[in-house]
């Protein structure tokens, strides 16, 4: 028997129309909206567990799948709030790093086709990223790689090429103090305190910084990334801020028209995403 949430997740399931995430219409739809398989896609679930959960079969969804849910469904924060609570969890609130991309930002992602585009919350663990920007850095393997400074601090992998040792000292700088703020505005979550632990833990560069308490701030600079199939493609990091969003950041990666980097990207957003 479907439980309150399945019944919310089929009502408002078959309302979104597939042309407004981006969907072709098909032909011979049973459902007035979006299929299954198509919402477990956008969410990236199975679509065994998709079913599961609108039948009342599955019961206890974990925060990160109810706010992909709520995403791939374009809900507000009002609607996406209520899903939390017909899934038995406390809705985000200010105490927490907000892991919601609202409806706009999926909007301007979309939009923003040929250009590789990322969305990442308030720690710089990544939430979306287009084909154009997997094509670029590659699929993430693990949930330890969504997180930008555990990748970069711990596990030491990246594509990109900073140009200059200051340019390094920069961006780390920007990383750390991005996490500081994090976590003094968020002093109930959990997960923050465990995320500087642990890379305070393993990563003796990471320690000094916290420890310092430096203050820095993201500047759009000029990056190398070193690909296995088209080389070097040098790009202008943009990273812009969403007022209003839980501090949620989109990072994009441009090339000047004509260059031999803005060939790369357009040979690259043709290919799809592959292993770096």
């Amino acid at each position: 028997m479907p439980s309150d949430l399945g019944t919310v997740l089929r009502t408002w399931r078959e309302r979104v129309a597939p042309a407004d995430v981006g969907l072709p219409p098909g032909f011979r739809r049973r459902t007035p909206g979006l299929r299954r398989d198509e919402l477990a896609l956008l969410a990236g679930i199975s679509v065994d567990y998709l079913t599961q959960l609108e039948q009342g079969r599955a019961t206890a969804p974990s925060a990160r799948v109810v706010e992909a849910l709520a995403g791939a469904l374009g809900l507000g924060t009002a609607e996406r709030d209520h899903l939390f609570l017909s899934a038995g969890l406390r809705p985000p609130g200010t105490g927490t790093v907000s892991r919601y991309v609202t409806p706009g930002v999926r909007r301007l992602v979309d939009r923003l086709s040929g250009t590789p585009v990322s969305v990442w919350d308030a720690t710089w663990t990544m939430l979306l990223a287009n084909d154009e920007w997997m094509a670029l850095l590659g699929p993430l393997r693990d949930e330890t790689e969504r997180n930008l400074l555990w990748r970069h601090f711990v596990l030491g992998v990246s594509a990109v090429r900073h140009g200059s040792a200051a340019d390094l000292d920069r961006f780390e700088t920007a990383l750390v103090a991005d996490l500081r703020a994090a976590a003094a505005d968020r002093p109930a979550d959990r997960s923050v305190d465990a995320l500087v632990s642990g890379l305070r833990a393993r990563s003796e560069r990471f320690a000094q910084l916290w420890d310092a308490g430096v203050v820095g701030r993201h500047a759009s600079e000029r990056k190398t990334v070193v690909h296995p199939s088209v080389g070097e493609v040098v790009v202008d990091c943009d990273v812009l801020t969403v007022p209003g969003a839980g501090d949620l950041r989109v990072v994009l990666y441009t090339a000047d028209p004509g260059s031999e980097a803005a060939g790369a990207l357009a040979l690259l957003s043709t290919t799809g995403p592959q292993a770096l």
